[in-house]
């Protein structure tokens, strides 16, 4: 009997020791395109975590990323998106397009796309997806303007981030 203890300890020690943490982030990528005048978005997402998401909201059976995902999955990224992500540019909201998704691995990736955009001042981005749903989770934006790189990390208390710049012509 003190043996089978002794064995059952030995198991239980390496196994507690390589217990993964599961970390809640996302990334959303931003880039303003002059000669396009556009800024152009991709966001990803945990698929696991999008999903209890969108199961919080009342979206039930979805099986995303299966041979039997729901047909108008795109609709209902494109409402959840509209919901929990905001641009603002030069002080003005900004509607986007929903230009499509692409599954890779245990990602989702969304395409994005804020047309007719002449000259970009400013920019406050509101991320509050999933926010609701993991407390640790952590929004990370990358913002990229020419040779302008800034990342900003949102999270539960802090959901928007705001640069100001003047663009060098």
């Amino acid at each position: 009997m003190k043996y089978r203890s002794y064995l059952i300890l030995l198991i239980s020690i390496p196994l507690l020791a390589f217990t993964m943490h599961k970390y809640y982030i996302s990334l959303c990528e931003v880039e303003y395109i002059p000669e396009k005048q556009s800024v152009q978005i991709i966001i990803s997402h945990f698929i696991d975590d999008l999903e209890i998401s969108l199961n919080n909201e009342g979206q039930k059976n979805l099986f995303l990323a299966t041979n039997k995902e729901v047909k108008n999955s795109n609709q209902i990224f494109e409402a959840y998106l509209n919901k929990h992500l905001k641009f603002t540019i030069n002080n003005k909201e900004a509607t986007y397009q929903f230009i499509g998704k692409e599954y890779d691995d245990d990602l989702v990736r969304f395409y994005l796309e804020i047309p007719n955009i002449e000259k970009l001042t400013s920019i406050e981005v509101e991320n509050t997806c999933l926010i609701k749903d993991f407390d640790d989770q952590q929004n990370i934006i990358k913002i990229k303007i020419k040779k302008f790189n800034k990342t900003l990390y949102l999270t539960k208390n802090n959901v928007k981030g705001l640069l100001n710049f003047q663009q060098n012509n």
